[in-house]
């Protein structure tokens, strides 16, 4: 919303009056998350518009969605720390410690059942939980949507986008913003998009003059973000040996899926993850897949927090994780040389990109 400071009922009025902020938009994702458009879920009981998002914006870096106005969403999920925290676990109201690593936010468009053990099936409901977790925000639905229902300027833009302020709206606000949070393409990303081109004769690329056009933007955006030779060989052991495709795959390079790594499962009363909402003994111990875009950003790492770097990560893996009854069966020995296991960590590295730049700090008075 254009404007400094605090924003007021004016600037509400005029941002609301302009058609094209209750636009529907149809979203485009961008190189590398596009091939993954079918996975979009959600948009048609939550349309997205310029509105709304913007809505949701405020509300996720709005304090006073906590009970005692000192926590929001990007408390744990912040934008300059890749949409996360660099705390093992999550820290609410009061400095309480959560029992789990704060997932990432970005992407999110591409996720269906949310957090580490998929208790929710939509973005939406995802949003409002912590509000009313006694450790994370601490507050109640009701009392949020009284709060909210006092500040003229948030009830105005309520009123005008939804006809209501209930907390199933804020769901719908805060997850229209988060399904507008992309990552934008990594080397990988450039990388894959040349390697067609390199298996296809000069002469031919050079007869079609479309085909022509974008070899040389492909090759001039993969000459602009490189991929190192360590990580090219990352890339290799990624999708063969290493077999990390086993559950990082897809477009968002995770299968949304619920695996049992062994985990904190040495521990005399481990995370039961996946198994407390699924009650399937093979969920035990078991926590979704998280993503590998941008994981060089978000440390630490694993449903706890426990592992502390990428070449921890790897190391883990690389030993077959810790054995449990419930192991996944995905998770072996991997007897990767020193060298590979640079290799993997660059390709990782590799994977990272930015985020659209987002106003933090205005909302409304």
């Amino acid at each position: 919303m254009p404007g400094t400071g605090p924003i007021t009922l004016a600037q509400v009025d005029e941002w609301l009056a302009d058609p094209k902020n209750s636009r529907v938009l149809a979203p485009v994702l961008p190189l590398g998350l596009s091939q993954g458009a079918g996975q979009i879920t959600g948009l048609d009981a939550n349309p997205l518009t310029r509105a709304k998002i913007e809505l949701g914006r405020q509300l996720y870096f709005d304090k006073r969605l906590s009970a005692d106005s000192t926590v929001s969403c990007a408390s744990c999920h912040d934008p300059s720390m890749g949409y996360t925290a660099q705390t093992k676990t999550g820290v609410g109201i009061r400095g309480q410690l959560g029992g789990r690593n704060s997932p990432v936010s970005f992407n999110r468009i591409l996720s269906g059942k949310q957090f580490w053990d998929g208790r929710v099936d939509s973005l939406e409901a995802q949003a409002v939980g912590p509000i009313q977790n006694p450790i994370e925000m601490g507050f109640t639905h009701e009392g949020v949507v009284k709060r909210l229902s006092g500040n003229p300027v948030y009830k105005k833009q309520f009123d005008a986008i939804f006809g209501e302020l209930t907390i199933d709206r804020v769901g719908q606000a805060i997850a229209a913003f988060e399904r507008a949070i992309v990552t934008a393409p990594s080397p990988y990303d450039y990388h894959e998009q040349l390697l067609p081109f390199t298996k296809m004769d000069e002469e031919d690329i050079a007869d079609d003059e479309e085909l022509a056009a974008k070899y040389k933007a492909a090759k001039a955006a993969t000459e602009a973000h490189p991929l190192g030779e360590s990580a090219k060989l990352g890339r290799e052991l990624f999708f063969g040996k290493a077999n990390c495709t086993a559950c990082h795959v897809g477009a968002n390079l995770a299968d949304e899926k619920y695996h049992n790594l062994g985990i904190g499962m040495d521990k005399p009363e481990p995370d039961l993850g996946r198994f407390v909402v699924s009650k399937e003994e093979t969920d035990t111990g078991a926590f979704k897949t998280p993503t590998v875009r941008n994981a060089a950003l978000t440390a630490p790492y694993m449903h706890d927090g426990s592992v502390a770097t990428l070449e921890e990560v790897v190391e883990w893996y690389d030993k077959g994780g810790h054995p449990n009854p419930h192991l996944s069966d995905k998770i072996k020995p991997l007897n990767l040389t020193a060298e590979e296991k640079v290799a993997i960590v660059e390709f990782m590295k590799a994977c990272t990109s930015p985020t659209p730049a987002v106003e933090t700090a205005r909302l409304p008075e």
